[in-house]
Order: C-alpha cells, then structure tokens, then sequence
C-alpha cells in the first residue's frame, strides 16, 4: 500500500517514506530517505524507459549518499508502484515526460522548502536529467548524467557493427542469424530484443530470466515506442551549452551508449563546471557494477564543488 506523509513538519530528523504526489495529472510515487531530512534534495532517475525507481536494489547504489542528502528515488509514469496506482491516460512522449519531471522537481523543492536540488540520471534517465539541465537550470545544483544517452542511433549503429564482429569471430551461429535481422532505428521490439540479448551475452554479461527479459521488448509496445523517440536526440546539436554544473559518470566498457560518443560530448558541452569521471570497471551498469566508486565520487568530488 502507497502512503502519503506529510513531511512539513521538521520535528523528526531522519526521514523514510514512501508517498504519492500529484505530477501531470496522476499520482506518482516516490521513495524519500535520508539521515537528516534537512540535507540537501538528490533526485536519482533510474533507466529504462519502464525501470522501477523504487526496489531493494536501489540500497546497493544510494545508502551512502542518504547520509549527505535527502534521497528521492521515483516510479515514473507507467512504471512500478506509480503504474499500479494509475496507468498513463494519455499516449507516452520524451515531452511528457520531461514536464513529469519538471513538475516532480518543483513539488520537491515546495515541500522540503529549498530552491535547488541535485539530480542524478541513468540512461533514459539522462534524457530527463538532460532536459532539466537545459530548461531549468535555476532549480539544480549539478546534474550528473550516468552512461548518459548523447546521440543514441548512432551509438546502436556502433554496437550492432561491433556486436556482429564478435559474433564472426567466435563463429555464433545464432547471433550471426539473429543480429543480422536487426535495423537501425529498430523498426519493431524483436529486433531490438536481439540487440540488447547479444549485446549483453557477448560482452559476458547475464540477461537473467530470458522470458522476462524477451517480454520487455516484445510485449511493451508503448515503451519501446517512447525509447524510439527518445534515440532521436542528438545532444551534439540539440545541446552545446547548459547553465549549471554538469558531471559525467562513464564506464569504460561501455557499448550501449557508447563511452566515445559521452566523451567527445563532453569535451564540447560548455558548463559552469564540469568533469568526466571514468569507471574503469564498468559497462552500462555503473550504479550496479561500481556503487561504491560511484557513491564516492558524488560524496569527495561532486559535493565539495557545489556552493550550497
């Protein structure tokens, strides 16, 4: 069951809720937790599209930082607990939810009395994150994109060019026959389940229960309509320049959103401050494959360069 707490009242230090707030004509669902309630807001959005933002898993790469910040941890539109609650009833656009977002910001500072707050995006979650840091770079104190989504289409164009050359060389019949049915864009969810099943097996990495992992993209339309719209976006044209500070969080291994294509963004995005922080160790995955580097890094790094 979905609660609703009112946190206005400052008496209790530490804070741990889950509550439902009122964003783009729904209700949405939100996680909030942090040792002294009084500590700046961090809005970490996860991946996707369709990720669950509130799960155990999200102890592993957020517990340090409830000790810093106030942690807010989301179940956007259509996904997790803000789905059971109420599905989307309009079609599912980037611009939906981007007002999502803005809006989920703007109730956030109202509510802990604070005129900014940090954001953390991972994935598709960099495209909300992204857009913040364009639009509404009043209500930041950093953005920090992690495996950050630039120019997607040809990051997809890279990864099924190399996938189909590990595939030659260890002679794998099966992804040979079914990387070769894949277009870029994806022209349906099967193609792009067979990208996303090889890119993952090839680079020695688990994709978990195969059925499930398969349903996501096949039977998921609306979403995977909405990561079609979104692979659109060419930040290398679309955004040269943001107005608050800005910090990339890229693994080295990292084919899906390709860590080249992160770099040279982030070599010409002009920004108050900005850094590129490697994760040498990492793929995709860096909230799950390095959480306590990555942790670290917002703690001894990030923080300290931000005038609170």
């Amino acid at each position: 069951m979905v609660l609703f707490i009112n946190i206005d009242c400052f008496a209790q230090n530490k804070i741990d809720s889950t509550e439902t707030i009122p964003v783009g004509g729904i209700k949405q669902v939100v996680n909030i937790q942090g040792n002294v309630r009084s500590k700046p807001l961090f809005l970490f959005i996860t991946g996707g599209p369709g990720s669950e933002g509130i799960y155990p898993e999200n102890k592993s790469y957020l517990d340090e930082l409830k000790k810093h910040f106030v942690v807010v941890a989301w179940d956007q539109r259509n996904c997790g607990q803000t789905l059971k609650l109420n599905p989307s009833p309009v079609k599912l656009t980037v611009k939906l939810y981007e007002n999502d977002t803005y809006e989920l910001v703007t109730a956030l500072l109202k509510q802990f009395h604070q005129k900014k707050l940090f954001v953390m995006g991972w994935s598709w979650g960099t495209v909300l994150g992204f857009y913040m840091a364009d639009k509404h770079p009043d209500q930041l104190y950093a953005y920090m994109a992690v495996s950050p989504a630039v120019n997607q289409w040809e990051s997809e164009r890279i990864s099924l060019k190399e996938l189909k050359q590990k595939a030659a060389e260890q002679k794998n019949v099966q992804a040979i026959a079914e990387l070769n049915i894949v277009k870029i864009p994806f022209e349906n969810g099967l193609q792009n389940y067979y990208d996303r099943k090889w890119l993952s097996l090839l680079n020695g990495e688990s994709i978990g229960d195969t059925t499930e992992f398969k349903k996501y993209f096949t039977e998921n339309s609306e979403m995977t309509e909405l990561f079609k719209e979104a692979n659109y976006i060419n930040l290398t044209k679309s955004l040269p320049k943001v107005n608050c500070p800005v910090y990339f969080f890229v693994g080295r291994k990292d084919h899906q959103t390709n860590y080249l294509i992160s770099e040279k963004y982030y070599t010409q995005l002009q920004a108050p401050k900005k850094e590129l922080f490697w994760f040498e160790n990492s793929g995709h995955l860096i909230p799950v494959t390095e959480p306590d580097l990555l942790q670290k890094v917002v703690i001894t790094q990030v923080l300290p360069q931000i005038s609170l």
